[in-house]
């Protein structure tokens, strides 16, 4: 197949903002006097939606892929159950079709700032990424199954695990990895917020603990086709990623900071795209973020939030910790 024409800019819908006033109507409990309560946690979120286009040309026939991106961040993540209350209940997840994987490694023996927290039984880094077992998928063949959950497994992490990219102000160490045809929308993402829902970067001045990220979730993956009949092997992953911050807090969890996302990944039929277009795309990714500092968060970035006294409860602050929690939740930030 030989080389499309440049292509044009790729159509990229306007992004949402948050409204002037950020916080919004201020809650009643917060014009009360302070009284001394013990640290319990309050939710700070906020959530962006956005849109993000990519595009896959094969012979005459174009694909246009419309990504809808939801990100949500938390501060202040305290877990205060009594002895014998059993947890709340939360909304769940459905699982996707296709096969699967799902972390299986043992954690290390020391969990050290993960003690008291759900995420001290999760494995250390990329030994929590299980990648499922290739088999041809028509119109896959084994290798090229293979290839492809290679390609999701390398961009993951890079996006969530590399202290060399979470630290940069270069993104093009996980760019590269994808299709030539996708980088310029991707690029777009990293100038504005909206790469928060599939990769990791710290704010100026945070600062994670030589401790590896606990990760915990899954990888499932099919073969199906875009509404352009382009054939595609879909993959998604559904992961929990927990950091470690340096912080002055004593209580557990104090400086962890959960992030739970959601990514569609796609890999296009070779025979069905051009040169150009072959290789890894993101169609939709969600995310929400736990104990962060919200006014980081608005630009994208990861820091551990400010514990405050006497907000709002939540329920049950370790369903942060579970893949299975939805995605769709309450904004407080």
């Amino acid at each position: 197949m030989t080389d499309q024409q440049p292509l044009p800019d790729p159509h990229r819908l306007d992004q949402p903002f948050p409204p002037a006033d950020g916080l919004g109507t201020v809650p009643e409990w917060l014009r009360q006097p302070v009284v001394e309560a013990e640290p319990d946690r309050a939710d700070r979120l906020r959530i962006w939606l956005g849109q993000h286009s990519a595009k896959l040309l094969g012979g005459a026939a174009a694909l246009l892929l419309l990504t809808f991106f939801g990100l949500v961040g938390t501060a202040g993540y305290r877990s205060f159950q009594q002895w014998g209350e059993p947890p709340a209940a939360y909304p769940t997840i459905s699982q996707p079709p296709g096969e699967q994987a799902t972390t299986s490694a043992s954690p290390p023996s020391a969990a050290g700032p993960f003690d008291g927290t759900p995420a001290e039984s999760f494995p250390e880094g990329a030994a929590g990424i299980a990648v499922p077992a290739a088999k041809p998928t028509n119109p896959f063949t084994e290798k090229q199954v293979t290839a492809a959950l290679s390609k999701v497994r390398a961009a993951l992490v890079t996006a969530r695990l590399d202290r060399t990219f979470m630290t940069s102000n270069d993104p093009e160490r996980l760019i590269r990895q994808f299709a030539p045809d996708a980088r310029a929308d991707l690029r777009k993402d990293f100038a504005s917020d909206t790469f928060a829902t599939y990769a990791t970067r710290l704010a100026p001045g945070a600062r994670i603990t030589a401790h590896q990220p606990r990760v915990k979730g899954r990888i499932s993956y099919r073969a199906t086709t875009d509404p352009q009949d382009i054939r595609i092997l879909e993959i998604t992953t559904n992961f929990v990623w927990v950091y470690a911050f340096q912080t002055s807090g004593t209580l557990p969890g104090d400086g962890v900071v959960v992030v739970h996302d959601t990514v569609i990944w796609s890999v296009p039929h070779p025979d069905d795209v051009d040169r150009s277009s072959n290789g890894l795309w993101i169609d939709e990714a969600n995310s929400y973020a736990s104990n962060i500092d919200c006014a980081a968060f608005e630009k994208g970035l990861l820091d551990v939030g400010t514990p405050s006294y006497g907000g709002p409860e939540d329920p049950d602050p370790d369903a942060d910790f579970d893949p299975d929690r939805t995605l769709d939740i309450q904004d407080t930030c």
